[in-house]
């Protein structure tokens, strides 16, 4: 970047993402369960396990007692089947059970291939590259191409929401009346709108951020007339209420708009098979 523009984070000086996390940012209290996520990803994928990534708020350093769960990302060398899946729940249940630092888990699991795949350079494979931590194996980075803050990153990221906001509807309508069950779907989707709408600012922001507040702000800097719905959904995603009327303007308003805003101005996500 030159002259008087403004240096964003995330970016080395060649404006190029920057890995975000890493074990050294670790915090102490959630070491013990990285070093037995580690050991038992060993024990349970054996051969079948290419490497295995941390990524969220653990890597990053951000991760709060209690409060953050546990994320991984699992390269298989095959592409994964239901006894995988199988397995990898299973683990994250006992991990989640075992050390009370943890708040739930979720594990990604993908074919070494895939990730690599050219339909996937600029969405799992950036992911790979940019978001997540090597924990076990060879590093995919290594693969990957340098990424930039563009708009064809933001494109194959997250210019996929029409497309999700039909199962959205269909997950709010079977959560039921209750605030217990919407709460983690409003975490969820006020989470993926507030990542969907910084990255449909990101090429003109020129950064990379995973703070929810940081993306609703820069959000909000292009587009003030929705930046208080933004905020809104970027403190929800911290801390979640189970309000079916949040749920209902997210699949009603906030959503639908921004699926628009985000084919006009970057375009549609390639289809996947």
């Amino acid at each position: 970047m030159t002259g008087n523009a403004v240096r964003r984070p995330g970016l080395d000086a060649r404006g190029f993402l920057t890995r975000e996390g890493s074990l050294a940012r670790v915090p102490p209290a959630f070491r013990p369960v990285v070093t037995a996520t580690r050991d038992r990803l060993t024990d349970v994928f054996g051969h079948r396990l290419h490497s295995a990534y941390l990524y969220g708020s653990i890597p990053r350093g951000t991760a709060r007692v209690g409060r953050s769960d546990l994320d991984l990302l699992l390269a298989l060398h095959q592409e994964p089947t239901g006894a995988d899946r199988d397995d990898a729940r299973a683990l994250g249940a006992a991990l989640d059970e075992e050390f009370g630092q943890i708040d739930g888990h979720g594990t990604l699991l993908f074919g070494r291939a895939r990730l690599l795949s050219d339909l996937e350079r600029y969405d799992l494979g950036w992911f790979v590259a940019c978001l997540c931590t090597p924990l076990l194996g060879e590093d995919l980075a290594a693969h990957l191409p340098r990424y930039r803050p563009d708009s064809l990153l933001a494109r194959e990221t997250n210019g996929d929401l029409a497309l999700l906001l039909p199962s959205w509807r269909r997950r709010i309508a079977e959560a039921g009346g209750t605030e217990e069950a919407r709460r983690p779907l409003v975490r969820f989707m006020s989470r993926h709108l507030v990542r969907t709408g910084f990255t449909l600012v990101m090429p003109r922001w020129h950064g990379w951020t995973s703070d929810l507040h940081e993306m609703a702000e820069a959000f909000a800097g292009f587009y003030p007339e929705r930046g208080e719905q933004m905020r809104a959904a970027a403190a929800l995603g911290r801390e979640p209420a189970g309000d079916a009327a949040v749920l209902a303007a997210y699949v009603g308003d906030l959503g639908p708009w921004l699926a628009g805003e985000y084919a006009r101005v970057h375009g549609v996500k390639a289809p996947r098979p």
